[in-house]
């Protein structure tokens, strides 16, 4: 089981290593290919996209057909296709590769996490599911080190070239694992597995209009939608943290390699996710409206600590200027621990990353817990797709209100207005677990109650 889970949550970095490639790449691949920059960021969101719609047809799979073969098919796709890109001469190949690559990825996220709700003990969701959780979002955090890192000494295409020989290695270690039968995890089906018997209930193409329908998981895709909006704004960040460390007289390029340092530092309270999964754990076993509840919570506060931290300035900003990415971390340390404003700046943050990872696991526990199994799939990897497009318009959303905000603020006023204006979608976010606690305390009665009398009929 312990192989399996690792395996699979090492996989649910992929599609975002995948993602976090792009960005730093734009001005290389626009370069070589001859096209502008525009034209690349239209390539990374017909990937995110792509993935996403792919991954409903992944997710619908998983309810009817062996998953490790799915996986495998799915990755086998990606790889050959993020090994193409690299090999693109011009500018529709590229495209045409980075389709079939979210076709591929799309099986990650969907049968990943239908893999997985099958194998974690049920009291352990939230903790768990964190792990899943917390590999994707440090997944793109990897590919955007692994492009600049690689970029200058190898060119663009290496880095796909990388990421496709380890998606190889992968399906060496698909051949391993032990597929959980259909609803192992579940207290109410272990006497039935435990005798020798399968949960045989697959989905149904009429059973789809019943998820929809289902009042928890249109809440959890509209909280879901309104979350991402904020976070995708957040891609933006490290142009603040640019705009700042410019505004104290550093040159472009500084502010550049100092700015990649303090995102990935000023999301360290990401890592605290287990726990607040390991919270929503313990209170949804008092109450199934625990979990909502205690997530509302920190989802709201969310909001206050990263608008304070866009709004803190970096003033006696000390660091070298002799573009030694080595130093200019450890200048960052040191400025952390001896600048009170860098320091502050580094507290707010670490509780704004904090708060908002408390929202990851609890989702993804409470999406698997509103459905029966067979139809967790399709539900994750439909919210996902909700989750994507919130992604998407938070991400072009700041470009767009940002240039309408610079016409009358400067920088790095700009920058901190918009954030912050986009940080109140966390609102609605809070607003629709307030809203789901109590349909899910009716759904995920119905869910064990159906699951319960379903045991008893073999």
């Amino acid at each position: 089981m312990i192989y399996t889970i690792f395996v699979f949550v090492a996989l649910a970095a992929f599609d975002n290593i995948i993602i976090g490639l792009f960005p730093p790449l734009f001005s290389s691949i626009a370069k070589e290919l001859n096209v502008n920059l525009s034209a690349l960021g239209v390539v990374s969101a017909v990937n995110i996209l792509v993935t996403a719609f792919s991954s409903i047809y992944w997710g619908y799979l998983s309810g009817k057909f062996k998953r490790k073969g799915l996986i495998i098919i799915g990755t086998i796709i990606w790889s050959i296709s993020v090994f193409l890109t690299s090999i693109s001469s011009n500018y529709l190949q590229l495209l045409i590769f980075q389709i079939f690559t979210g076709i591929g990825l799309g099986c990650i996220a969907s049968i990943g996490f239908s893999v997985l709700t099958d194998y974690i003990p049920h009291k352990k969701r939230g903790m768990i599911l964190s792990l899943w959780g917390m590999s994707q979002g440090f997944g793109g955090i990897a590919g955007s080190l692994m492009a600049s890192l690689t970029t200058t000494y190898a060119g663009w295409r290496r880095p796909f070239k990388i990421v496709s020989i380890i998606g190889f290695l992968l399906i060496i270690l698909y051949l391993f694992i032990k597929e959980p039968a259909l609803g192992e995890a579940e207290p109410e089906l272990k006497e039935l597995i435990k005798e020798g018997y399968e949960y045989n209930y697959n989905i149904e193409f009429n059973h789809l209009y019943e998820l929809a329908s289902k009042h928890s998981n249109i809440l959890l895709f509209f909280q879901g939608f309104f979350m991402n909006i904020t976070t995708g704004s957040l891609i933006w960040l490290p142009t603040l943290y640019i705009s700042k460390i410019q505004h104290e007289g550093y040159d472009n390029k500084t502010a550049i390699i100092a700015s990649g340092f303090l995102f990935a530092i000023f999301q360290i309270g990401g890592l605290t996710s287990s726990y607040f999964g390991h919270l929503g754990d313990k209170a949804q076993r008092k109450n199934y409206k625990g979990r909502a509840i205690l997530t509302s919570f920190f989802v709201f506060i969310t909001m206050p600590f990263y608008i304070l931290m866009f709004v803190m300035p970096m003033k006696n900003l000390l660091l070298p200027g002799n573009y030694n990415a080595s130093l200019i971390f450890f200048s960052l340390l040191r400025e952390i621990v001896l600048n009170p404003w860098i320091a502050a700046m580094f507290i707010l943050s670490f509780f704004a990353s904090a708060a908002q990872s408390a929202n990851t696991p609890n989702w993804l526990a409470l999406i698997t817990d509103v459905n029966l199994p067979e139809h967790r799939g399709t539900s994750f990897s439909t919210a996902n797709l909700a989750n994507s497009l919130g992604r998407t318009l938070g991400n072009v959303g700041v470009g767009t209100l940002l240039a309408a905000v610079s016409r009358y603020s400067g920088e790095p006023n700009n920058y901190i207005i918009t954030l912050s204006i986009f940080q109140l979608f966390l609102i609605p976010s809070a607003f629709c677990y307030v809203k789901m606690a109590k349909s899910n305390e009716k759904d995920i009665s119905e869910v064990k109650a159906i699951l319960y009398k379903r045991s008893k009929l073999t």
